[in-house]
Order: C-alpha cells, then sequence, then structure tokens
C-alpha cells in the first residue's frame, strides 16, 4: 500500500540554475547526497541511476518522467541497493523550482508512491540530504550529520 507525499520546501539562497545543476550533476549530488551519484543523459523516458561514491556500486534507479529545465524535475526511485527492495514498484520524486527573491528560491520536493514501510525511512533521509543540499550551495561546505 502507498501513503500520501511527503513534501518538503526549503528556501535556498542560490539561483534556479546552481539549484538544477546540483540536482542534476554527479560531481554534486556525491557531495551533499551521502556519496550518491547521480547519473542521467536527462531526456524524458531515460534512466536515472544512483551509484555509491566509494564502491562504485548501484543503489537506486528510476526513470526521468519531467525535464523542464531549471523548474521541474520528476523521476521514479527505487532501490537497487537492498535485494529484497528490487521487486518494489518505484516512488516517484518531483522537484520544482521556483523564483523567491532576487537571490532565492524556493525549493519544493514531493516523495510519493512510497511503499508503507519506507515511509519513516525517507521522512528521516530528506531532511540531512536537503539542509547537505541548501548548506552546499549557500557555503560551500556541507554539514557533518551523523545518520
Amino acid at each position: 500500500m502507498n501513503n500520501p507525499a511527503m513534501v518538503h520546501v526549503t528556501y535556498i539562497e542560490t539561483t534556479p540554475e546552481k539549484l538544477w545543476a546540483a540536482l542534476t550533476s554527479g560531481a554534486f549530488t556525491k557531495l551533499y547526497w551521502f556519496g550518491r551519484r547521480i547519473e542521467s543523459d536527462w531526456t524524458v523516458g531515460a534512466p536515472v541511476r544512483f551509484y555509491d561514491s566509494a564502491d562504485d556500486s548501484l543503489t537506486d534507479s528510476g526513470e526521468v518522467l519531467v525535464y523542464d529545465e531549471p523548474k521541474t524535475l520528476a523521476y521514479t526511485f527505487k532501490n537497487e541497493f537492498l535485494e529484497e527492495r528490487r521487486d518494489d514498484e518505484p516512488g516517484r520524486v518531483t522537484f520544482t523550482i521556483e523564483p523567491a527573491g532576487p537571490k532565492v528560491v524556493k525549493l519544493q520536493v514531493v516523495h510519493d508512491r512510497i511503499p508503507a514501510d519506507q515511509v519513516e525511512g525517507w521522512r528521516n533521509g530528506w531532511g540531512p540530504i536537503l539542509a547537505n543540499l541548501k548548506t552546499y550551495l549557500e557555503t560551500g561546505h556541507t554539514l557533518e550529520i551523523a545518520l
């Protein structure tokens, strides 16, 4: 059974273009997404893959659903790291970017279609990921978060 969507909103002192690059570039994601490097050619229908930077193993996969640079990015998201999760239906993650001031953007992340037994994990996961993203874009470093 799937649960209602999780919605996270944060405001970041950056430009839409820099935030977009941070969401779509493996060089960026590995810095704030706890070593996960994203790869895709970012066309609708293309695969999205996350790799662990430590050993280059595939951790998550999905498919690009929406690519409207630098406003909306959506893809499916499925765990590949745990064998018992590989047959799960994928979740969906949608990033929406809006200007919120001269040097500020509003980022909304909606994660839906989450299997019931994964909701708590994602509830605990998105906060640190987004805090790291915001901190990195604003200061050039990430937080030392104990997970």
